[in-house]
């Protein structure tokens, strides 16, 4: 197991973080107990302030865990994931998404072109400082046509990446602001490339927080090449 890769996840820090906290609020608990039958409530009000606070610190650092799951670290230029298409019909394709943990997944998608959006988060200036990098969440993949007037009336498909019904840091970000007062700006990122039949793209994400498509040396040929050739 690589365990600084492991330590550079956000939300593994953080429950690691909230784990210890536990630990520490059990021992206070103990040490509570102890004050209480040994006679000595004065110490033991202080541990019981102790074991509040630490019981409070466990409850954050656990939440804000399990908001920021889906993130990841961004660092010069992080891999986000490989795409393979395959044509079915015209503007009908099945597309091969690959995950650089070596997941994979198929999705179905009408469109001329792909497009892949993900949603960014940017610290403020004292934690830029620090070298906390940006992270990043992908949103959604969807089909776009290239002519406006198909766009509005032909039929859509969007494939989003979010668990149903769950929160994350954005959420949180949105309904209680005062709770994050590190994070800077939350903003959308996102990159389309024209579908071609055994097309390859790979995607990646910049630090400065651009989402970057490109397509291999030999799907790059043929969407040079024109209709029927």
């Amino acid at each position: 197991m690589d365990w600084s890769a492991l330590l550079r996840m956000p939300m593994t820090v953080l429950l690691i973080l909230a784990a210890a906290f536990a630990l520490l609020t059990l021992a206070q608990l103990v040490a509570l107990r102890q004050r209480l039958h040994g006679g000595r409530p004065l110490a033991a009000g202080w541990r019981a302030l102790l074991c509040l606070a630490c019981f409070a610190l466990t409850l954050l650092l656990a939440g804000a865990g399990y908001a920021l799951r889906g993130y990841r670290l961004l660092g010069e230029e992080a891999p986000v994931v490989e795409i393979d298409a395959r044509i079915l019909s015209p503007q009908r394709w099945v597309l091969t998404l690959n995950w650089p943990d070596g997941s994979t997944r198929q999705v179905p998608l009408a469109g001329d072109d792909w497009r892949l959006e993900a949603v960014v988060l940017k610290w403020k200036l004292p934690a830029l400082l620090a070298g906390v990098p940006p992270l990043y969440r992908l949103d959604r993949l969807s089909g776009r046509y290239d002519d406006p007037a198909q766009e509005a009336t032909a039929p859509r498909t969007v494939v989003g990446f979010g668990q149903a019904g769950a929160f994350d840091l954005l959420d949180l970000k949105k309904q209680y602001p005062r709770w994050l007062p590190e994070v800077d700006t939350v903003y959308g990122s996102g990159a389309f490339l024209p579908l071609v039949d055994q097309g390859h793209y790979s995607v990646s994400l910049m630090r400065t927080g651009a989402l970057v498509a490109r397509p291999d040396e030999a799907t790059e040929r043929r969407i040079g090449q024109p209709l029927g050739g």
